[in-house]
C-alpha cells in the first residue's frame, strides 16, 4: 500500500518540507492539505490543529507530529488514545531559543531596561558592572529547549540553576525537582527563564505567590506559554519592585488587547511570540528522520507523554 504523508500547516513551508521528501524519501507520496490523495493511505499527518474526526477521516493514521514546538494545541481527548503524538525537535527551534533566552538574560543582567529609561529621560548615568558570575540565572523547565539553554548561560559564566518536575542533571547547573524543591530555587534565582509547557500544573504558574519566593528586584524572561503568566500578579508585582524588569515573548491572548498595560508598561518588553521558529527544511529533516526510526521499531525523538502532556 502507497504510504501517504500529510502536511497540514503554511502551505509555503509545505513546499519546501516536500522538497526534502522527494529528495531523502521519494517513495512516501507527500501531501500538502487539502490535496489527501486516499484517506486509507496516509499513515502520517503533520499539522498544528489537526482536522477533525481522524479516526474516522484517516482510518489508518500511525502518527501525528506537530508542526511546532508545543503540542498544548491539541485537544488529546479528541485524538485516537493509541495515537502516537510527536512534538517537534529540530535545531531552528533550538537555536533560535537559545538566541533569544541569552539575548534577554544579558539585556537584563546590563541594566538594558533601565539604560533605555534613562535614554527616554536624557539621562548619562553609569550603574555598576556585576560579572556574570555574581549573577544568579534559573530556568523553568529542563527540557530539551530548557538544557540547551542553560548550557548556553553556563557558558558564558553564569550562576546557573533549572527546575523541572522531575529530576535532571545538567553540566554546570544546580537542579532542583518537585513541588518541594521549588522555593529554594527560586529563592536563589536573579532572573527567572519560564520554558516550561503549558499543563494543568503549569496554567497560572507565575503568580503572585511564585513572584513573592524570588529576590526582590528579580528579571523575569518568559518563553513558555501564554496562559501561565497571571498578567494582574505580574503588575502587582512590578509596582512594589518585587520583579524589576520582565521580557514578554508570550500572552495571553495573543496579540493582546490595545489597552493592555503590557502594551506601555516602562518594565516590560513585549515581542510577538517569535523567540523561536520551526524552520522548515531542518524540521521536515528531523519529522523524517522520526518516520524512519518509527518504520525501525526505534523510539522517535519528541514522543509526547499523554499523562504529562508534553
Amino acid at each position: 500500500m502507497t504510504t501517504t504523508f500529510l502536511y497540514k500547516s503554511d502551505p509555503v513551508r509545505g513546499r519546501l518540507w516536500a522538497e526534502v521528501f522527494r529528495r531523502r524519501a521519494p517513495d512516501i507520496d507527500f501531501r500538502i492539505w487539502p490535496d489527501i490523495g486516499d484517506p486509507a493511505q496516509v499513515r502520517f499527518l503533520a499539522a498544528w490543529e489537526p482536522p477533525d474526526d481522524l479516526a474516522v477521516r484517516f482510518p489508518n493514521l500511525e502518527v501525528l507530529f506537530s508542526s511546532g514546538a508545543g503540542v498544548d494545541q491539541f485537544d488529546f481527548a479528541a485524538l485516537p488514545p493509541a495515537l502516537p503524538v510527536v512534538r517537534m525537535v529540530e535545531p531552528g527551534i533550538v537555536g533560535g531559543m537559545v538566541e533569544y533566552v541569552t539575548h534577554a538574560v544579558l539585556g537584563l543582567h546590563r541594566d538594558m531596561p533601565q539604560y533605555r529609561r534613562q535614554q527616554q529621560e536624557g539621562q548619562w548615568k553609569p550603574l555598576p558592572v556585576r560579572p556574570a558570575g555574581e549573577r544568579r540565572v534559573g530556568v523553568l523547565g529542563l527540557g530539551s529547549l530548557g538544557q540547551a539553554v542553560l548550557a548556553q548561560l553556563v557558558g558564558m559564566g553564569f550562576d546557573c540553576a533549572g527546575w523541572s518536575r522531575s529530576r535532571h542533571a545538567v553540566d554546570g547547573v544546580q537542579c532542583h525537582a518537585g513541588a518541594d524543591e521549588l522555593p529554594a530555587f527560586l529563592a536563589r534565582t536573579d532572573i527567572l527563564v519560564c520554558l516550561l509547557p503549558l499543563t494543568d500544573s503549569t496554567r497560572g504558574f507565575l503568580d503572585a505567590r511564585l513572584f513573592s519566593m524570588l529576590p526582590a528586584g528579580a528579571g523575569l524572561v518568559h518563553v513558555g506559554r501564554g496562559p501561565q503568566l497571571v498578567d494582574t500578579d505580574l503588575l502587582a508585582a512590578l509596582a512594589s519592585g518585587q520583579i524589576g524588569d520582565a521580557v514578554l515573548d508570550v500572552t495571553d491572548p495573543e496579540p493582546l488587547p490595545p489597552a493592555h498595560a503590557f502594551w506601555r508598561h516602562p518594565h516590560v518588553q513585549l515581542t510577538p511570540h517569535i523567540a523561536s521558529m520551526t524552520q522548515p527544511l531542518s524540521a521536515a529533516e528531523a519529522v523524517l528522520d522520526n518516520v524512519q526510526r518509527f518504520a525501525a521499531g526505534e523510539p522517535m525523538v519528541g514522543l509526547v507523554d499523554r499523562q504529562k502532556g508534553y
